[in-house]
């Protein structure tokens, strides 16, 4: 049976000097803890990117932890700085921007904003289940349309669909593209590694009906997990390419700080037999370690198995006919609603 979360455990906190122990782990009461929702009073909404290995600027995310509980997600650690665990709090205790449009657009009428790229999803999922309800990430492209700001969005969720709309009026202006997050074709992995995410097919979908509407689309096939999922990359690449995607990227998988442990814990439980074999085709491409955080290898790995991949990937996205270059958006049509015209 797929189970309802990605983890059953909380992880030590490595902010915290105290550990709450269970004597006995009930996996069917974890797996039942309903999602909270907490009000966040941050004061500003775009985070600056100093990373060289990141491919934007500035970012927006709605909402802080995921309910989509995908076991192998490397923004996990963020909320132990809420003195919170990377586990099962994170997936169960979302922190929810309600002020996010209002401060979006504070942001872009400031005098010294010129209309850069914002990329929504670069942490947690936009389009998680509370959006449904919420439409905090559909007021954000709301703002952004106003003002013609360009975006990019990265998600794994069919719902992006019920922006297209706004999302096309975007594409109009060069101003938006989405790359749908594909990490396996199979259901069932899908259904243990990230539990309430789209299925497979409804990302295919997805790409499908964003692409059909004129805008650009991607595929990113992310994380590329060595000796589970690494040999379904050109058939990711295939079905995308076929339901319309037209650039493609893939990032290797990450597993910083309670990461590991959280994705050992799994593999014990689902894949006890595979345990072995990727464990140690994740080391031989970092390093001897699970994790290797340096800028320039973290999203790729190093060694004989990391060039396979750049290489299968390489390959296939020349032979389905991919486009080589990323996304070329533009700020050339933003504007400031209700400012002054220009008299010439």
């Amino acid at each position: 049976m797929t189970p309802k979360r990605g983890t059953f455990i909380n992880p030590p906190n490595r902010f915290e000097p105290i550990e709450l122990v269970r004597e006995a782990e009930d996996e069917s009461e974890q797996t039942a803890v309903s999602t909270r929702y907490f009000r966040d009073n941050s004061r500003t909404i775009l985070a600056c990117n100093e990373s060289p290995d990141v491919g934007f600027r500035w970012s927006l995310n709605p909402y802080r932890g995921c309910e989509h509980g995908c076991i192998y997600c490397y923004a996990r650690p963020t909320h132990e700085f809420f003195g919170l665990s990377s586990g099962l709090d994170f997936e169960s205790k979302i922190f929810v921007k309600t002020e996010a449009a209002q401060l979006l657009k504070a942001a872009l009428h400031r005098p010294d904003w010129n209309g850069e790229t914002i990329a929504i999803g670069g942490v947690t999922d936009p389009y998680q289940p509370i959006e449904r309800r919420l439409k905090i990430t559909r007021q954000c492209l709301e703002v952004l349309l106003a003002y013609r700001n360009p975006t990019i969005i990265v998600t794994k969720n069919f719902l992006v669909t019920r922006d297209v709309d706004l999302l096309g009026e975007l594409a109009q202006f060069q101003a938006a593209g989405v790359y749908v997050s594909i990490t396996t074709l199979d259901r069932e992995l899908a259904g243990r590694m990230e539990p309430r995410t789209s299925v497979p097919e409804r990302r295919l979908a997805a790409i499908e009906a964003l692409s059909r509407a004129g805008v650009p689309t991607g595929v990113l096939v992310a994380p590329v997990i060595p000796g589970l999922t690494d040999h379904e990359l050109p058939t990711i690449l295939q079905a995308a390419r076929q339901a319309g995607a037209k650039y493609a990227g893939y990032i290797v998988l990450r597993l910083p700080h309670q990461v590991k442990t959280l994705f050992v814990d799994w593999l014990e439980r689902h894949y006890p037999e595979k345990k072995g074999k990727v464990l140690h085709r994740i080391e031989q491409i970092r390093g001897g370690k699970l994790n290797d955080p340096r800028f320039g290898s973290r999203m790729r790995g190093e060694g004989i198995f990391a060039q396979q991949v750049a290489h299968l990937f390489t390959v296939t996205r020349k032979k389905l006919g991919y486009s080589e270059a990323g996304m070329q958006l533009s700020s050339a049509q933003f504007r400031r609603p209700g400012g002054q015209l220009s008299l010439f």
